[in-house]
């Protein structure tokens, strides 16, 4: 899995956004499962101010005391879902995007165990989940979403696992995955009649 990635990303040109917001970032763990990769996805507490209850990769904000943002998604996620960071081997950023709350967002792609034992902080996180990539490739989206970004609209698709709703940012930073890994070829940018 380490190789497919890094050979795909390594051809992938990711968009930094010259903006100055306060920073963030997200880890997308792909399990390193040979024939059947998986993504995994937290859901955030309804106890949260911001996202609450909502489908999302493990991150967050950029501490002050943070090197970089990789270690922030590192950091992160290991205090979200005790994923420890020497488990995570992190292979290349995805493109910057802005959440509705103003926060510019750098997304890592990383390989992670399969089966390593993850535990949800119970402050930040309800559940951990896993989907497999082939679910996405079919493109069984339940609907599409019509998110205004700077001058565009995005046309982002919604996904049901299993009673989770994956749409927003999340889907946004998904579908880039998608396409640079496995050509998925998902149009952000052209309607599409579900």
């Amino acid at each position: 899995m380490r190789d497919l990635l890094t050979e795909r990303l390594a051809r992938h040109a990711p968009t930094r956004l010259a903006m100055d917001y306060p920073e963030a970032s997200v880890l997308v763990p792909v399990t390193d499962n040979t024939g059947s990769p998986e993504i995994l996805f937290t859901l955030r507490s309804s106890n949260l101010s911001t996202h609450r209850g909502q489908v999302a990769f493990p991150g967050g904000k950029r501490d002050s005391t943070d090197p970089s943002l990789a270690y922030t998604a590192l950091r992160e996620t290991h205090e979200e879902i005790g994923l420890p960071p020497d488990q995570v081997q992190l292979i290349a950023p995805l493109s910057q995007v802005i959440s509705r709350y103003g926060i510019l967002v750098t997304p890592y792609v990383g390989v992670v165990p399969a089966d390593h034992p993850l535990t949800p902080n119970p402050h930040e996180i309800e559940s951990i989940f896993h989907v497999p990539v082939e679910f996405f490739l079919e493109d069984r989206r339940e609907r599409t979403d019509a998110l205004p970004f700077l001058d565009n609209t995005y046309h982002v698709p919604c996904y049901r696992w299993e009673g989770y709703q994956i749409w927003g940012l999340s889907a946004v930073v998904l579908v880039e995955f998608l396409n640079a890994v496995y050509d998925a070829r998902i149009d952000l940018l052209k309607p599409r009649h579900d």
